[in-house]
């Protein structure tokens, strides 16, 4: 069975945005986006919440625009490869390859992606992934905290789920950034 992962970018004091909308802060270094790329080679599937969808369908077309990196280049590859699942109920088409739009998020039709996937899936925007995580659905939370505390905004985790945690792995690096890597206790 696949796994359903749910990453995210997130500062100190909890928010993958602040209060103004603003990511720049989160944006990863060459180091950090090259262990990212690692991390999601193996995915087959993105699910996406509308926000994160517009955020992340960038990488469509960053392999045509000049001066990538050359882990750009292989994260927008792995993108593109990968399906893309977005739900919501206001975008009326997606307009990037291997996407199809579902207007509810149902907890039950993601169980038996799951079961039937080949590989493993992401759940990307804390809007969506506290619906999976609400539903029991996530097997992995990859949670990259940026040494920065940004005061309030859109939070990474949810409010009013409980969970028990186990750290599964960990890493430091040389921008301050770590990574936390827990599954279900």
């Amino acid at each position: 069975m696949a796994r359903l992962i749910y990453s995210a970018i997130m500062s100190l004091d909890g928010y993958i945005a602040d209060a103004d909308g603003n990511i720049e802060w989160a944006a990863p270094d060459e180091e950090v986006h090259a262990f990212v790329n690692e991390l999601e080679r193996p995915v087959g599937t993105y699910l996406y919440g509308r926000g994160m969808y517009e955020t992340m369908r960038y990488w469509e077309i960053a392999h045509t625009l000049p001066g990538q990196s050359a882990v750009s280049l292989d994260f927008a590859r792995i993108w593109q490869a990968a399906d893309k699942i977005v739900y919501s109920t206001t975008l009326p088409a997606a307009d990037t390859a291997r996407t199809r739009v579902e207007r509810d998020f149902d907890p039950d039709q993601v169980r038996k992606l799951k079961e039937t996937a080949g590989r493993d899936l992401t759940v990307g925007g804390p809007h969506l992934a506290a619906q999976a995580i609400a539903a029991g659905l996530v097997d992995e939370y990859q949670l990259f905290l940026v040494p920065a505390v940004v005061g309030g905004g859109t939070r990474a985790l949810p409010d009013r789920v409980r969970l028990d945690l186990a750290l599964a792995d960990e890493r430091r690096f040389g921008n301050g950034t770590v990574y936390l890597c827990y599954h279900p206790a």
